[in-house]
């Protein structure tokens, strides 16, 4: 399932067949510190790093809220650093295009400082984490500048809230100047053959509460992956590093068994892949639904949690949950959690992270044959990442698996690599497709660990 645009990044989709924790859970068989074999993965790294540019920038600590141009919102230090609405500056009428009920809100605003990327970038996906009490939601919007020196519109990335009592969440289709669009959740330059690209972009955020009352969204964090990857249909392999025999205890939770429930959101659970993959790491994080949240779900139902992270994560735009924002966003409800949308270079980078506790959700696309073992052939998929045998091997939650129990599988590392690296792929007619390019989802603590801290400042996330 991909956008309407040959640009468009690949999104999650229906398969072709069918505590705050200051440290992460016990890793299963890890290699005792120094232990990694020698190899060269970090020159390869770096050498992908400078043949495909990434670029994460984020504001999210108390002097990041007290940069940029504030018109209502103030910041607030404790005890979590965030924005909030000071004094309403505005108010606007808006009319849901999914309900068609029309309502007024009080709206003040925050604008990021511009950011001028290493790179300029030909792709771009923000992440938010928020809380957005009932009668509060947030508005995202981008406005950039060329490399020629010329401005972008404001794009809408997203209107969002964590319910769906006040608005429905939604991405906003068919922006475009001629130039660059957006689709879902993606920024993209619609020809990168012209070599124009995005050199510099402003984040802007727009807290909207009902009128006559002292409700507040909260903003913890708002950030943007910008990134130039080449169009490429393989990508080199990596040696295997530090990962070897690390693998950590995720739980797993298989898609398939929610067939036939709730088609409201995205025809069930066949295509449930993103908000499934999303619970399993919320879970390993040690946090998960309550029963008054999980109250709405028929108790029939195994797994209700994924359910939920289902409705939670719908796109009534996009009328999917595999928007890769709304999974972070949904992920950051919970107490003192993390997320962000970003790319990695490599499997090195993943293994970097799997090393210290934190598990990947990778995001790709790929033909029957072009992954041994999976079963399957898929236009956009996700899957959680937990570990890596000892030959370095990728060890995967597969959301899309007959049960629970099948959830867990090896997959050639090769393989596995270029599905998810490639930025250019042929489906089963012959023709040219997108692939993600390396899109992740991370998820971490607030407090994470000096290792996780590490690894995370290293890839350039904080």
């Amino acid at each position: 399932m991909t956008g309407p645009t040959s640009r468009r990044t690949v999104l999650a989709a229906a398969i072709a067949a069918g505590v705050t924790a200051a440290a992460p859970p016990a890793l299963a068989a890890a290699r005792p510190a120094g232990d990694s074999p020698a190899d060269d993965s970090s020159a390869a790294t770096d050498e992908a790093t400078e043949e495909a540019p990434v670029d994460y920038r984020s504001w999210t600590g108390y002097p990041d809220w007290l940069t940029g141009e504030a018109q209502g919102t103030r910041a607030v230090a404790d005890p979590r650093p965030g924005i909030v609405i000071g004094r309403a500056t505005g108010s606007t009428d808006y009319t849901d295009p999914h309900t068609r009920a029309t309502a007024t809100w009080e709206t003040a605003t925050w604008t990021s400082p511009p950011h001028t990327p290493p790179h300029p970038a030909s792709e771009l996906v923000a992440s938010w984490n928020a809380d957005t009490p009932a009668g509060t939601w947030i508005q995202t919007e981008l406005g950039g500048t060329y490399t020629d020196g010329t401005a972008t519109p404001w794009y809408v990335l997203g209107r969002w809230a964590a319910g769906d009592g006040d608005i429905r969440r939604t991405s906003v289709d068919d922006q475009s100047d001629g130039r660059s669009s957006v689709w879902t959740d993606t920024f993209s330059i619609d020809d990168t053959a012209t070599g124009l690209r995005l050199a510099s972009y402003r984040l802007r955020l727009t807290l909207h509460r009902r009128p006559g009352t002292q409700l507040t969204p909260t903003v913890w964090r708002i950030g943007a992956m910008a990134s130039d990857i080449p169009d490429r249909f393989t990508v080199p392999a990596s040696v295997p590093g530090e990962g070897r025999g690390c693998e950590l205890p995720v739980p797993r939770y298989s898609q398939e068994i929610h067939k036939g429930q709730y088609p409201e959101y995205d025809n069930g659970g066949e295509a449930w892949c993103s908000p499934t993959s999303s619970e399993m790491v919320i879970e390993y994080w040690g946090r998960r639904p309550t029963a008054q949240q999980l109250a709405w779900v028929d108790p029939s139902y195994v797994a209700p949690q994924v359910d939920h992270a289902a409705r939670h994560t719908y796109d009534y735009q996009y009328q999917g949950c595999g928007n890769w924002t709304f999974n972070a966003a949904y992920a950051a409800t919970y107490r003192d959690l993390n997320a962000v949308i970003t790319r990695l270079h490599s499997l090195n980078d993943v293994e970097r992270l799997i090393r210290a506790g934190i598990p990947v959700i990778t995001s790709q696309s790929f033909l029957a044959d072009e992954l041994d073992g999976a079963g399957y052939g898929t236009s956009g998929h996700l899957m959680c990442v937990v570990g890596f045998t000892e030959d370095g091997d990728v060890i995967a939650n597969d959301p899309a698996s007959a049960d629970d129990a099948a959830v867990r599988h090896v997959y050639k590392r090769s393989q596995f690599e270029t599905i998810w690296l490639r930025s250019k792929r042929y489906n089963a007619d012959g023709q040219i497709r997108g692939g993600t390019g390396g899109v992740c989802y991370l998820y971490w603590p607030l407090r994470p660990s000096p290792a996780q801290t590490r690894v995370l400042g290293e890839l350039g996330i904080r």
